[in-house]
């Protein structure tokens, strides 16, 4: 085993008298040693109930004659971070958290590790890590949050983001303001829409990360401990047969994770978080391929926010192995690869029908014929921009307006909620990209505010930055190269007339190349918004968003 390493010999007896002062019998030290990564805190919706979940699995470790260790991951709420400095430091942890539990696993010998994510940054992070450290990993997350109820209808997170956009609009009191802080988020869990936890716990499924119906039972749900104890006792079985993340996270395991990324509608996020946890385990993924997966892929979801239907709605309906089984009726899947489950996917599958064609279309009548994401190129993105196609209004796929330009959100969100942003216009929001920002915030409140003041019609929204799962409408998020580089977005004037063409992946500023040129000639880079810090060591590392917005040493 591998944690002999500190626990067998005469030169590990001053190891196991630490052990000792832990409590530790020798009796456990025989066993496996399985480290449990649990982000449990009391600051996340998402992780406040996985204090339970990691019992759980503790238990489901010492029944499979294991010997379980937790050691905890950090996790930002995104949507508490939302609109202020705090966004800064989202996207920002996922590197901390791979590289803390990359320390914790190698330092102390485990056999296995059990992962216990919920919320946006933490899952990618955990499955970074996995894939960094490469021994026996299974993946359990909280769950997703039950949707609120607002007049009979559901509503979630997004609801009330837009809102606060109807209050500033006038087509809505503070008194409903206040109902709807009320009721949105009526449990603990990750926020219930197709938002990015939801889209990477259900992706964590779909890769062979995670048991099924880790991305949709939900949080409050007893399955959740069940499944918790049965990953728990899976991971005895993972030692055993020495089956790792890298034997399960292949080139066709990312390139089934992406063709579901586009069947279920997932969060533009998972553009960044694929690409940055295929490259820590060896695997290559580019944007040409995301829209090659995505030409070939049907639209089979729309969950909130593109649509009317939630997580709890998803599971109902089969969750995530029942939209496996459409895409598997015209082969857009390769159910030939290893899960944790020591089983192929196509095992895994077989049996798990569809059965809400509301929730999950059949693949004959799908929402769209393509994929729910899009990446769009042209001389404003020479290297990529991403949109969520699925929540873009069938009037927005096509859209010529005039830039409104801003230099950071906060001057953005004063112009839209000031009643300055009129139909038609293409609000540009730069220098908050990966380096720019530094951090790459998302943009909810600026998107939000545009749909609840009923301009998501008619208005379209870019930036070097990136969008929350939450955000919907005509929202082109991690253009590349981004401004702080010199990207074509710092070249953009006022009143430039930008084009953006969803259908034929494009994405132009109506301007001349002599006339860039020129203005790329008088470019002069801006002073870096933070001097000190853990942004200012990102900003230093971080490489574009096109590139998943991976850290990499600078070349001397």
């Amino acid at each position: 085993m591998k944690s002999d390493s500190v626990k067998k010999g005469v030169s590990t007896a001053p190891h196991r008298s630490l052990f000792n002062a832990l409590g530790y019998t020798e009796e456990e030290r025989r066993r496996p040693m399985i480290g449990i990564v649990c982000s449990y805190n009391e600051i996340v919706p998402g992780h406040m109930n996985l204090d339970k979940i990691a019992e759980a699995v503790r238990l489901g470790v010492a029944m499979a004659g294991g010997m379980p260790v937790m050691f905890p991951a950090i996790a930002v709420c995104d949507g508490i971070a939302m609109g202020h400095v705090g966004m800064k430091y989202s996207l920002v942890t996922r590197d901390l958290i791979a590289d803390s539990t990359e320390c914790m696993a190698k330092a102390h010998g485990f056999d296995g590790l059990v992962m216990i994510p919920n919320c946006d940054k933490n899952v990618p992070g955990l499955l970074m890590a996995a894939a960094r450290v490469n021994i026996p990993t299974i993946f359990v997350s909280g769950g997703p949050m039950l949707a609120g109820r607002i007049d009979g209808r559901k509503r979630s997170l997004s609801s009330i983001f837009e809102a606060v956009g109807s209050v500033a609009a006038g087509t809505m009191t503070k008194e409903k303001l206040v109902e709807y802080e009320e009721k949105v988020c009526p449990t603990c869990g990750s926020c219930s829409g197709m938002y990015t936890a939801n889209s990477m716990n259900c992706l964590t499924e779909a890769i062979g990360m995670g048991l099924q119906g880790n991305g949709t039972i939900p949080a409050v749900y007893s399955a959740r401990i069940r499944l918790a104890k049965h990953a728990g006792m899976k991971i005895m079985e993972l030692v055993e047969k020495d089956i790792r993340p890298r034997d399960i996270m292949t080139k066709e395991a990312f390139m089934n994770a992406l063709a579901m990324d586009m069947a279920l509608g997932c969060s533009t996020n998972t553009m960044l978080h694929l690409p940055a946890i295929a490259h820590e385990a060896g695997v290559e993924i580019n944007m040409e391929i995301a829209n090659e997966v995505s030409d070939r892929t049907p639209n089979l979801c729309h969950l909130a926010p593109a649509g009317p239907t939630y997580m709890e709605d998803l599971n109902e309906a089969g969750g995530i192995y029942a939209v496996m089984n459409e895409l598997a009726k015209k082969d857009l899947l390769n159910l030939d690869l290893i899960t944790v489950t020591g089983k192929t996917m196509r095992e895994n599958i077989a049996g798990c029908v569809n059965t809400d064609p509301e929730v999950i279309r059949p693949i004959d009548n799908p929402f769209m014929q393509s994929g729910g994401i899009a990446v769009l190129k042209g001389n404003l993105a020479p290297d990529t921009g991403v949109v969520k196609r699925s929540a873009v209004l069938p009037e927005m796929m096509v859209h010529e307006g005039p830039a409104r330009v801003f230099d950071c959100e906060e001057d953005a969100i004063a112009a839209i909620t000031g009643g300055k942003i009129n139909h038609g216009d293409v609000v540009v929001i730069r220098y908050e990209g990966p380096k720019g920002g530094p951090g790459m915030r998302e943009m909810l409140n600026p998107t939000s505010a545009i749909a609840g003041m009923g301009l998501d019609s008619t208005v379209a929204l870019i930036t070097d930055g990136r969008f929350s799962g939450a955000s919907r409408g005509a929202s082109i998020g991690h253009v590349s190269p981004e401004a702080a580089v010199g990207g074509p977005i710092a070249l953009v004037e006022e009143g430039d007339i930008i084009s953006i063409d969803i259908p034929a992946n494009k994405l132009e500023v109506k301007v001349s190349d002599e006339e860039l040129a020129a203005r790329r000639a008088a470019w002069q880079p801006r002073e870096p918004r933070v001097k000190d810090g853990y942004l200012q060591r990102y900003a230093a590392l971080v490489t574009s968003g096109n590139r998943g917005a991976v850290l990499q040493i600078p070349k001397a």
